[in-house]
């Protein structure tokens, strides 16, 4: 069986604090602690804007190109799991698949998660979850445990590990071995682009 992964995507792979705070600076001005008050109208800004979620940059672009390549080789299942609110023009859930896309993650699976953290994850069957913060590790640890690493590239490393020990069936990962038992397509190799080895979509959207 496939490792299956949960990504959250704001603090981990998008640099939403940035965008915030320009956001903040250009609809406040100034700096340091907004009040109540200017947060909300922040927010508000936000849910006006135009495929808002777009304008954000990577913290590591080129390990989500390396995650996707390791899903692909390694036949992991990859989900991106955030809170988002909605912002004018796509759906949050579009405008986070079509961000990922453009960082080199074709076809991304992405899951609006206005609940429980740690019920998605159950739900999801998730071997483990990367997450920045503190309340969602806190309400997925039953489901998955919980580490500390400084950057995406560690974390993508961490999972290798954890799958090598997985496969080897030892110690406190042992609990989980059926999900990691020899799989007929387990020396097959998908090829890296999904799109062009499936083919064209039948029927077409409209």
């Amino acid at each position: 069986m496939s490792i299956r992964v949960g990504f959250d995507v704001d603090g981990v792979i998008a640099n939403f604090n940035k965008t915030f705070r320009e956001t903040a600076a250009k609809i406040e001005g100034g700096g340091g602690q907004m009040a109540a008050d200017a947060m909300k109208r922040v927010w508000d800004h936000i849910s006006r804007t135009a495929q808002w979620w777009l304008q954000l940059e990577a913290y590591e672009p080129d390990q989500i190109e390396r995650l996707y390549r390791v899903s692909r080789e390694r036949r992991w299942e990859v989900y991106f799991m955030t809170t988002r609110p909605s912002s004018a023009g796509e759906t949050t859930q579009f405008q986070t698949q079509w961000w990922l896309e453009m960082q080199g993650f074709p076809l991304p699976a992405v899951l609006t998660v206005p609940g429980s953290r740690g019920d998605a994850a159950n739900a999801l069957k998730l071997d483990i979850a990367v997450d920045d913060r503190l309340t969602n590790c806190v309400d997925i640890i039953a489901a998955c445990g919980i580490g500390v690493v400084g950057t995406l590239q560690a974390a993508i490393d961490a999972i290798e590990q954890f799958e090598e020990a997985k496969r080897q069936g030892s110690g406190r990962l042992s609990r989980l071995a059926d999900w990691f038992k020899p799989s007929k397509h387990e020396d097959e190799r998908l090829p890296m682009d999904a799109r062009g080895s499936l083919g064209s979509v039948f029927p077409p959207p409209k």
